[in-house]
């Protein structure tokens, strides 16, 4: 059983705290000066407290706050050398977490699917950690990067989400313009995705491999796979992240000069 604190319970905090309470491995206390935070995760936790200090008793502590809060979080978070704190705060480097604690500065860039144990995950952190990798793979699926690249996981899997979002909403909508059910083309749509990025998960096949093997010659996805390969969406995609990534940079900006 690890004792663990999430600081912070907004959306990603309590995403975090659902997502951790799925295991009935962890004793987790959820922090937050927001009262009706912390009765929206009441449920799922051992405890909840608005008091920072008695979030610090925990081995593993996640900071789940928006960056321009972590500073104030930090200097009242008075953590041993022997914790742990992850933080999830976009933008703010290590090296800024670092000059605030003792503690081991381990930075996770999550997405809301913890929730559903359905996450993706970027880490950075100077040596591995078996008890943060064991809270993650609870959590769903992550990834060790350097930390140079995380901003541009912050647009890929932190923002990526709502990109998805958006792309499962132009589908579903196409469906109802050609007379479908909107529930059902939805549900069709939702669970297409989901379908797709499981296999795209565990297929050794490349992607361009997977898509030749719905686009088969004659049929009714090439049709539509030429309409993609001839517009201009890629370029669009990339624009998307791109500028999800270079806001995240901009934050980062504002802890470089601290």
């Amino acid at each position: 059983m690890t004792d663990v604190s999430v600081i912070g319970c907004g959306h990603m905090g309590s995403a975090l705290v659902k997502g951790l309470a799925r295991t009935d491995t962890h004793r987790v206390t959820a922090c937050d000066l927001d009262t009706s935070a912390l009765e929206a995760v009441e449920p799922y936790c051992a405890q909840t407290t608005t008091d920072v200090a008695e979030a610090a008793t925990a081995e593993v502590v996640f900071v789940a706050v928006k960056p321009r809060a972590i500073e104030a979080v930090l200097t009242g978070l008075d953590l041993p050398a022997d914790a742990t704190l992850v933080t999830i705060a976009a933008g703010v480097p290590r090296s800024f977490v670092q000059s605030h604690t003792d503690a081991t500065v381990i930075r996770v860039m999550p997405n809301l699917a913890a929730e559903t144990g359905n996450m993706a995950a970027a880490v950075a952190w100077d040596d591995p950690d078996e008890t943060v990798a064991a809270l993650l793979d609870d959590l769903g699926e992550w990834v060790e990067i350097d930390e140079e690249h995380m901003d541009v996981a912050t647009a890929l899997n932190g923002s990526g989400p709502a990109f998805v979002y958006y792309l499962i909403q132009s589908m579903a909508k196409a469906a109802v313009a050609e007379g479908m059910n909107a529930d059902a083309a939805e549900t069709l749509a939702a669970q297409t995705f989901k379908g797709a990025a499981e296999t795209a998960l565990r297929s050794e096949e490349s992607l361009e491999a997977l898509i030749d093997a719905v686009a088969t010659e004659g049929g009714t996805t090439i049709e539509g796979m030429e309409v993609l390969w001839d517009s201009d969406v890629e370029s669009v995609i990339d624009e998307t992240l791109g500028a999800a990534a270079e806001r995240s940079r901009e934050l980062a900006g504002g802890f470089d000069d601290e």
